[in-house]
């Protein structure tokens, strides 16, 4: 057990007489840890990163540096996928990322597998990610949203309170996701989806905005949602038809990209 501030490089680790730190654990410079919080083992916390009151941190978990846990967040513990049979699995969450109150983040299921957080992404409270999902940069997962396992969120993407995500569901680029929804297919990027199953309505033209954009492309990823979710057309047919858009538009070859890779299919 380690406690109170101890000397790490140029910034001292800081350690509440509370908290309960496993010796093994490794501290990066600057870090501080809240009262009764608790880090196992075999965690890793990068430098600067602040760790509040009543936080667990477990399991094989890294984290880098900046980030800060709220009060009560449960990083790391046991996947709650019943078919776990007691293999070593793992949570990689990079950096700057904001963790708040009582969100749960659950490690891979079978051997080897993670559970992976990429950088400047906020969690707001009670937020759950479970095994094996992949959160990329730079998303909102607002209060009580839920994803479930193999749920991977690309860049920037925004799921709206109180939602629910389904198994192995992929949510893209710049999509936004209305609060209270359910959302059992794949919601391609630049769109906004909501609703029970959640379906595609239109645009994220905001987000577009703020992600600076240009006109050009927001004039063709317009022409492409009208081919895709209001020309009538069958999904093969309007992929036949957006592959001779793409070209000459980054936005919607990727949006083709996607549609065309899609296991779940799409919400329409």
């Amino acid at each position: 057990m380690r406690s109170g501030s101890e000397i790490c490089g140029s910034r001292q680790v800081r350690i509440h007489p509370t908290a309960i730190v496993h010796p093994d654990a490794e501290l990066g410079e600057g870090v501080q840890v809240g009262p009764y919080s608790l880090i196992e083992g075999t965690v890793k916390i990068g430098p600067n990163t602040i760790v509040g009151a009543r936080v667990s941190i477990e399991g094989h978990t890294t984290i880098g540096a900046e980030n800060e846990f709220f009060t009560g967040a449960v990083i790391g513990s046991r996947t709650q996928d019943k078919k776990f049979d007691g293999g070593i699995s793992y949570l990689r969450i990079g950096d700057r990322n904001t963790i708040r109150e009582y969100v749960t983040i659950n490690p891979g299921t079978k051997e080897g597998t993670e559970t992976v957080i990429g950088h400047d992404n906020l969690l707001m409270a009670y937020a759950h990610v479970a095994h094996d999902c992949v959160i990329k940069n730079h998303t909102i997962l607002a209060n009580s949203g839920t994803l479930a396992g193999h749920v991977t969120l690309e860049d920037r993407a925004i799921i709206g309170g109180l939602s629910a995500v389904h198994q192995f569901v992929r949510i893209g680029s710049l999509a936004l996701i209305g609060g209270c929804s359910k959302v059992v297919q794949d919601v391609p990027p630049f769109m906004i989806a909501d609703g029970h199953p959640a379906r595609v309505y239109s645009l994220n033209l905001v987000g577009l905005e703020r992600a600076c954009y240009s006109v050009e492309e927001k004039t063709a990823l317009k022409k492409a949602f009208k081919t895709v979710f209001r020309s009538g057309l069958t999904l093969k047919k309007a992929l036949a038809e957006l592959e001779k858009q793409a070209g000459s538009s980054p936005a919607t070859s990727q949006l083709f990209e996607f549609l065309k890779t899609s296991q779940r299919g799409i919400g329409r």
